[in-house]
């Protein structure tokens, strides 16, 4: 099991506060994305669209250093700076043979745009570095941000674990950023909320 906290700004939330679980992100009604699956025809074909409350990106199916871009953009999402990897190096912490994502080619940084606004996005984030989520609207202002304060690494004397719990929350994200300031990070688990 994975210890998780939740970040905003430069405050750390331990999970065991029950207004910040996983449960209060509304993850009842999910659907798992995959790159090589459309979403179903009822989504586009009805004038009421049945639109889950969550979609989680299923990154099994990519090819490790593959670039991640518009893979997932059926499920109305499009990635900027992304690679899927394989990690071998075990600072990052992922179990073996879990693909995860990593900016690059520019380190340190990595975009996901909406084909429609979302009202929260969360990933499990494992840094080499302080780490900031931003979230903007469709003119790129800033909505709001969260902030994994201190480097997160595996077998470091890190405060935090491995696979922290990153997310944030504002009506209308059309975008995020990911950014380490030319550090390393991972992303898991790539959630995002209607």
């Amino acid at each position: 099991m994975v210890k998780q906290a939740t970040l905003q700004l430069d405050q750390v939330l331990m999970s065991e506060d029950a207004k910040f679980t996983l449960d209060s992100l509304d993850m009842y009604n999910q659907v798992i994305a995959s790159a090589f699956q459309a979403p179903p025809d009822e989504w586009i074909n009805t004038t009421r669209l049945t639109v889950p409350t969550c979609v989680s990106l299923n990154l099994v199916e990519l090819k490790c250093f593959e670039a991640v871009e518009s893979q997932y953009e059926s499920w109305g999402v499009i990635f900027q700076n992304s690679l899927a990897i394989q990690p071998s190096n075990p600072a990052f912490a992922a179990p073996s043979g879990v693909t995860v994502l990593m900016g690059s080619p520019k380190n340190g940084l990595l975009e996901a745009s909406f084909m429609r606004p979302v009202n929260k996005v969360s990933a499990l984030v494992t840094s080499s570095q302080r780490l900031v989520l931003s979230a903007y609207d469709s003119d790129r202002q800033l909505l709001t941000e969260s902030v994994l304060p201190v480097a997160n690494l595996a077998d470091s004397d890190s405060t935090l674990p491995p696979n922290t719990l990153l997310y944030v929350a504002a009506n209308n994200i059309k975008s995020v950023t990911f950014c380490a300031f030319d550090g390393q990070f991972i992303l898991d688990e790539f959630r995002f909320y209607f």
